[in-house]
């Protein structure tokens, strides 16, 4: 599982406003600006991670006359997990295809494409991997469910490693491609 760092302020933007439409759900779009806006954040910033709740179904908006009112999206947890298992699972499909295009593609392209294609779908398998590790998680933490796709996963990145080294720039690919890799792997502990 690939350790990605959200940035802090972003989450803790998206808690603050979550907090308020929580705790005044009869509060209206105007008067939750009033007690938002300029104590934790600015106007623009409060509509882009309102907009972000909103793209993501974590809040939805009613309308009643001429207002807006938030609300938390309930069973927001079992949507979320229905999300993530659609999402993983087109991810994976796609991706499979992909990666099978790989070696007929990849000798024709020029160096900085091939490295930017390589990371990319490297990244990408990182983050299906992700998200049924997730699902596992979720599901039944005691079994992995999802054996079958971690294992074709496995057998991906090796495909890929595999182009790589037989590719007439191998030399310069791989340094780069696994210098990546170090971006996307655990390098040390919390706790050091």
């Amino acid at each position: 599982m690939s350790q990605f760092e959200p940035p802090l302020r972003k989450y803790e933007r998206e808690r603050i406003l979550l907090e308020h439409i929580k705790e005044n759900p009869n509060l209206h779009h105007n008067a939750l600006i009033k007690l938002i806006v300029p104590k934790f954040m600015a106007k623009s910033t409060f509509e882009k991670t309102r907009d972000s709740l909103i793209d993501k179904e974590i809040i939805f908006v009613t309308s009643k006359s001429n207002m807006k009112f938030y609300h938390l999206t309930e069973n927001y947890e079992h949507k979320s997990s229905q999300h993530v298992e659609q999402t993983t699972n087109n991810s994976f499909h796609d991706v499979k295809s992909q990666v099978n295009r790989l070696e007929t593609d990849f000798p024709h392209k020029d160096i900085d494409e091939k490295i930017i294609l390589a990371n990319s779908l490297l990244r990408l398998l990182l983050q299906i991997d992700n998200g049924f590790t997730i699902l596992d998680s979720v599901k039944n933490p005691k079994k992995t469910l999802y054996r079958d796709e971690h294992l074709t996963i496995q057998q991906l990145i090796f495909k890929v490693f595999e182009i790589i080294r037989n590719d007439k720039d191998s030399e310069l690919l791989l340094p780069t491609v696994l210098s990546f890799l170090g971006i996307i792997v655990p390098k040390y502990s919390l706790d050091k």
